[in-house]
């Protein structure tokens, strides 16, 4: 049992509100955790540092602020909003934080025992463990961790009074977990974590001359096998980006998110010498890294140079140069590749660029989930012993990231909370790009379901995050055939890389967490209306896959919204040259076009173009249609390519000299 000693500054304990106010379940455990196991009750006399978060004012006006900023048929397109702005407007109204204290102070929680955070988000106070038990009527017990020695707090339901339950968002401890610091324990693992990721996306290059179809003799030597190696080169010809970019602004870097995998410096280097030889080697990416995240390993660190890192830099650095690339890399190398293996988060990430993310409340999570992020200082032996960093970096106009799972993984609110977050960076003026996922209509095998699919039979298709969230741009991937050339159409990526990753696809489909966007709900009914796809549908968000009878959800928020190609790229990992394929490819390629269009607007004295969807889908015009191939998945033929768009390869690929005509005439 956990054993503390008061503290003198917790006043006696408080005697259970009285009968006379009416109280709610305001939070309830639906089911057990399936990585915690309850144990031990927690006496009375153990302190509890409670936190409650407050409901945020005018959430419900997010999306159309943003829409207002990033629609080109609105006026304000472009006027972007400022940090302070953004906390502002969406701080916890005076109300709410007087009608907490009062209930606090009521229960005799003393005002000089009450924290009120910065950015008055939430509320702070040590008590007792009778006093919070009376205080919410509930019962706290020890949590121990199925996979690990970890240890942590929490209850299965609480109350508070029904005119309190409107202003509070969330109270920690509660049936999100909180984390013991003071206090040893030995927990035998009870058997290893299961891994829900595996990395088979590349192949070895081959070993034998390859046929170039005949058609590429008439092309530069640069790109005639672009059907089998794709280059620099091959992805300038065929999104018709410009040979030499404009001179670099400083403040148009790209930002590249990555977790648990690092560059070798000679891998990128060697990379630039090969296949962009215009880039000094001494043109690497910018450093900013977060809660003790290394910049990079030796190329003989195979656990820890896996081929991400590297992809992502080669690509934005050989299309964009000489603009910059700003590395996120984020947490300690205890953190980082457990999370690649387990669960990828980027609340980290998002503290880094906003501070107030690490403690407002929405969507009923407030500041990071210990049971799923990290917690600094990391009391692991090597461990980043720093505070967490909160607000220590300014967001670059263009964010990629490769890095994803399905949607399932996490819980609905801790989704809602990142996916909010996003938001608030596109009314920033920030464009983020996000790989659609590479399993088609399902999950890596293992995520999800055993082959990567949810329901009983593993039948039911398995949506992405944070492809599902409707404030990025998600990613698809395409590709040329070997017998193409870059004057022929893509198709959807679809390979055979053997094993598991037999079915390695463009991924798409239709999330079950959120609901159709405005901006993208007219080409989603052509779609339907169009082409219809020949299986059995829901129309229900937080649908139980139990017991459904459809395979996909008719009403939620659709992606892909574009493409990129993704298919047999040469890259040195570990200084040994292989092919890699996937949306990873997809993603920083489409931003790069992003950061090269912000670049043209900056020549023009025009800001960033930010969230770029609602232009997108107003304007489809500007990208080329893929309408060839499939996404499978799930034992079935998955989605279909099809004109206009489709959950594979969304609208399409990008069309360079449209989208800056485009993107050139808005304000």
């Amino acid at each position: 049992m956990l054993k503390v000693v008061a503290a003198a500054a917790v006043a006696a304990v408080s005697n259970a509100a009285p009968a006379s106010i009416r109280h709610v379940i305001h939070e309830k455990r639906q089911t057990p955790s399936s990585d915690w196991v309850k144990v031990a009750r927690i006496e009375g006399s153990a302190i509890l540092p409670m936190r409650i978060g407050l409901t945020q004012s005018n959430l419900h006006k997010g999306h159309d602020l943003l829409m207002e900023v990033s629609h080109p048929e609105s006026p304000k397109y472009g006027q972007y909003w400022t940090q302070d702005e953004i906390h502002d407007l969406f701080a916890p109204a005076e109300e709410t934080v007087q009608a907490v204290k009062e209930w606090l102070q009521t229960s005799g929680i003393e005002d000089s025992r009450i924290v009120h955070s910065d950015n008055k988000g939430w509320l702070a106070f040590d008590a007792t463990v009778e006093e919070a038990e009376n205080l919410l009527l509930t019962e706290y017990y020890e949590h121990e961790h199925r996979h690990s020695s970890n240890v942590r707090v929490g209850c299965d339901e609480y109350h508070v009074p029904k005119h309190i339950s409107p202003h509070v968002d969330y109270i920690t401890p509660g049936i999100k977990l909180t984390p013991v610091v003071k206090r040893d324990i030995k927990v035998a693992r009870r058997s290893p974590p299961a891994v829900k990721k595996t990395a088979h996306n590349s192949l070895p290059m081959p070993d034998h001359e390859i046929q170039l179809p005949a058609a590429a003799g008439k092309l530069p030597p640069d790109v005639q096998g672009c059907g089998v190696n794709i280059t620099p080169p091959c992805w300038k010809a065929l999104y018709k980006l410009p040979e030499v970019n404009p001179p670099a602004t400083p403040a148009n870097s790209l930002g590249l998110y990555e977790q648990g995998d690092y560059i070798a410096v000679s891998d990128v280097q060697s990379y630039l010498a090969t296949y962009a030889p215009y880039v000094p080697q001494d043109h690497l990416p910018i450093p900013a890294l977060i809660d003790g995240a290394a910049y990079a390993f030796p190329a003989n660190n195979t656990a820890l140079v896996g081929g991400e890192a590297d992809i992502d830099v080669d690509i934005a650095t050989s299309l964009i140069y000489p603009q910059t690339v700003t590395l996120y890399q984020t947490d300690d190398q205890i953190y980082a590749p457990q999370e690649v293996a387990l669960v990828n988060t980027f609340n980290t990430f998002l503290d880094a660029l906003d501070g107030s993310y690490c403690t407002y409340s929405a969507y009923g999570e407030t500041g990071n989930d210990p049971a799923i992020d990290p917690v600094y200082p990391d009391p692991a032996p090597g461990g980043y012993k720093g505070k967490l960093q909160c607000g220590v970096y300014k967001p670059t106009n263009v964010i990629s990231a490769s890095y994803g799972e399905c949607e399932q993984d996490l819980p609905y609110d801790y989704t809602a909370r990142q996916c909010n977050e996003f938001m608030k960076l596109g009314l920033q003026g920030v464009s983020i790009t996000i790989a659609s996922g590479d399993y088609g209509v399902a999950s890596s095998p293992g995520d999800g379901g055993p082959n990567g699919c949810l329901g009983p039979e593993g039948k039911i298709f398995n949506p992405q995050y944070p492809s599902n969230c409707p404030y990025v741009t998600s990613v698809g991937g395409t590709q040329l055939y070997a017998d193409q050339t870059v004057l022929d159409k893509e198709s959807v990526m679809q390979v055979n890389l053997g094993g598991s990753a037999a079915n390695f696809s463009s991924s798409g489909g239709f999330s079950n967490y959120f609901p159709q966007p405005d901006y993208q709900k007219k080409a989603v009914a052509q779609y339907f209306a169009r082409h219809n796809p020949p299986y059995p549908y829901y129309s229900e968000l937080h649908v139980d896959v139990n017991t459904t009878k459809g395979l996909y959800n008719r009403i939620g928020r659709a992606y892909p919204d574009v493409a990129s190609n993704g298919a047999y790229m040469p890259v040195y990992v570990n200084g040994a040259l292989g092919q890699f394929f996937g949306t990873s490819l997809a993603a920083p390629t489409f931003a790069s076009i992003l950061t090269l269009l912000n670049e043209e607007r900056a020549v023009c004295g025009k800001g960033p173009i930010g969230f770029v969807n609602p232009v997108l889908y107003a304007n489809p015009g500007v990208l080329n249609d893929i309408v060839n191939g499939t996404s499978l998945g799930c034992d079935s033929g998955g989605f279909q390519a099809v004109p206009g768009w489709d959950p594979v390869t969304g609208l399409g690929t990008a069309n360079y000299p449209k989208m800056k005509s485009l993107f050139l005439s808005l304000p």
